[in-house]
């Protein structure tokens, strides 16, 4: 013989499918809500990332290198530096010495000029510089101010 389910038998079936339904929806809103605010402190890692990059960037290409006027006044006096920054060690050292204010010196490859044997060469009011010159060499020549 069978064993016949009562009223309250069912009765309980149903409550505990109810409970069971209502803890399953409140680990789903959990899960929504945790990936509701990883997504909210990933988006807010990246904003920040993306400012930090942006204040660099414009920092460095906006704003003036340091040696700005000083290379500006040594193109101004018609200082011409020759070299071969493309491979040699010397001329590069020459160019990184000015930083991003490389780009106001009067710079041209070595093969414009006739004679050269020594990178990079300097020519300032006719007469040949040879080697990496110091800044301090080139202000007492130009009377350029550092």
């Amino acid at each position: 013989m069978k064993k016949r389910k009562g009223p309250f038998h069912h009765h309980s079936d149903q409550n505990y499918q109810k409970e069971r339904e209502e803890k399953f929806r409140k680990v789903d809103e959990l899960k929504q809500k945790k990936s509701k605010k990883i997504k909210i402190i990933g988006g807010s890692i990246m904003i920040i990332l993306i400012l930090i990059v942006t204040i660099w960037t414009y920092s460095y290409y906006a704003l003036p290198g340091p040696y700005d006027n000083f290379a500006k006044c040594l193109s101004d006096k018609g200082a011409v530096m020759y070299g071969a920054i493309s491979w040699c060690k010397y001329t590069q050292g020459q160019a990184a010495m000015f930083g991003k204010s490389f780009k106001y010196v009067n710079y041209h490859d070595e093969s414009e000029l006739e004679g050269i044997k020594t990178r990079p060469t300097w020519v300032i009011n006719g007469k040949r510089y040879e080697t990496v010159q110091s800044f301090q060499t080139l202000s007492s020549i130009t009377n350029c101010k550092i």
